[in-house]
């Protein structure tokens, strides 16, 4: 199998290409085996598809309706970078009977726009706004799956694992945040066998270039709260101070991790006992980490006795628990890409990460959403969670429910009825 970013790569004949698909479709979803010439992004996505358990008659399901839409488009990033998806993509959209869309980084379609022929075409196949087109709720698609890996992706035909899909051709390029490079979501054109020409993938590609450098132009400063550390998902932390963005060394992520969470600071020794699993490690061995850390970042340096944070430090763990707290779910888990720290094993940052994924599973749980749940139980976190896979079968209709059942018999027998969280890193 090839990879080329083009789906259809230039003297290939579509139509042979769509039969060929067509029966590499059908193989894979009637044994799991993936023929020639079925690309490696899309096998890899196949393959995603169904461990979520993704069927690929597959209908697309509204879940932010008005006016929830309306507030929630408002308030997005990617609102502010509306005119620049219009001016570019909008009358080649127009012109050549295709759609904009424009997805938040759950897959969530936020905008749909074009050509009205083809908006009433997509209509009735759901790709409508406030429709879930992620990955583990639509299969592979160009804006659920260019959110998936975070990389600009191309999808022809059948090589979208919904078969209702089949006729439509998409390219999408995701969309971050000039500073923190947090993912913000998609843009996505949509319409026929002409799209699967390479340069629509760089059109769009170029036109979500050209949305972050508008970002850029509109917030080109430091954050207004201070200092932003972005730690969540992620071994080694960024840190976002004065202007430039510093990748942290693990140990230097921890420390600052621990200092945004007490803000009002620690003494050498709390800090200690929160790094270092062996309680004997010398105080001279902190000071020297400090030393370096100062080295590092200058006069934005941690302050001593006690340790505490030159600036107001935000951290995006402590946005999400936030959210949580006040019961904004979906915006907890649009900014939750992964537990905090996930190789550290300082004290500290276990019982912190341990904390927030708890209150993060429970609030899941809670809202009984099953979009929500779906993208737990398939995150690395929660694929071994019975009871979330429990509460999904519960949130699911009838026809959906009984393979989230036999996945959580399936983890009752492997884990004694008990519950698993992300992986710890083993002590060494």
């Amino acid at each position: 199998m090839g990879d080329a970013s083009a789906a259809l790569p230039g003297g290939v004949d579509p139509g042979r290409r769509t039969r060929e698909l067509r029966r590499a479709h059908a193989a894979f979803t009637r044994d799991g085996s993936v023929e020639a010439p079925v690309r490696a992004v899309i096998a890899k996505s196949w393959r995603r598809c169904e461990r979520a358990r993704v069927s690929p008659e597959c209908a697309a399901r509204v879940e932010l309706a008005e006016p929830e839409l309306r507030s929630y488009r408002e308030e997005h990033a990617l609102a502010r970078v509306m005119p620049v998806f219009r001016d570019l993509v909008g009358a080649f959209a127009a012109q050549g009977a295709h759609l904009l869309a424009v997805c938040d980084a759950r897959g969530s379609l936020l905008w749909v726009e074009g050509e009205p022929g083809t908006l009433r075409r997509a209509e009735r196949l759901g790709f409508v706004p406030g429709a879930r087109w992620a990955e583990t709720a639509m299969g592979t698609n160009a804006p659920g799956t260019a959110v998936a890996v975070g990389a600009p992706v191309q999808v022809f035909g059948a090589e979208h694992f919904s078969r209702r899909v089949h006729p439509w051709t998409c390219a999408a390029a995701p969309v971050r945040d000039p500073r923190s490079r947090t993912l913000l979501g998609a843009v996505d054109i949509t319409g026929g066998d002409g799209l699967a020409h390479p340069r629509s993938l760089a059109f769009v590609r170029a036109v979500a270039r050209a949305a972050e450098a508008q970002l850029a132009l509109l917030d080109p400063g430091p954050p207004a709260v201070g200092d932003t550390l972005v730690a969540l998902g992620r071994d080694e932390a960024l840190l976002m101070t004065g202007g430039r963005t510093v990748r942290l060394g693990r140990r230097h992520s921890e420390i600052m991790a621990l200092l945004a969470h007490h803000g009002e600071g620690l003494s050498g020794e709390e800090l200690s006992v929160a790094l270092y699993e062996d309680e004997s490690v010398s105080p001279v061995t902190l000071r020297a980490e400090m030393s370096r850390l100062r080295a590092l970042l200058g006069p934005r340096a941690p302050l001593s006795r006690p340790y505490r944070t030159a600036e107001p430090l935000a951290a995006d763990f402590t946005a999400v628990t936030r959210q949580l707290a006040c019961g904004a779910v979906s915006a907890a888990l649009r900014g939750y890409p992964g537990p905090l720290l996930p190789g550290s094993c300082a004290p500290g940052i276990v019982r912190l990460r341990r904390r927030i994924e708890d209150q993060a599973r429970a609030a899941v749980i809670a809202r009984a959403d099953a979009g929500l749940l779906t993208d737990w139980v398939c995150s690395p976190w929660g694929a071994d969670d019975p009871q979330v896979w429990r509460a999904l079968a519960a949130a699911l209709p009838p026809e959906g429910r009984p393979a989230a059942l036999a996945r959580v018999h399936a983890l009752d027998r492997e884990l004694g009825g008990g519950r698993a969280t992300y992986p710890q890193p083993a002590r060494s």
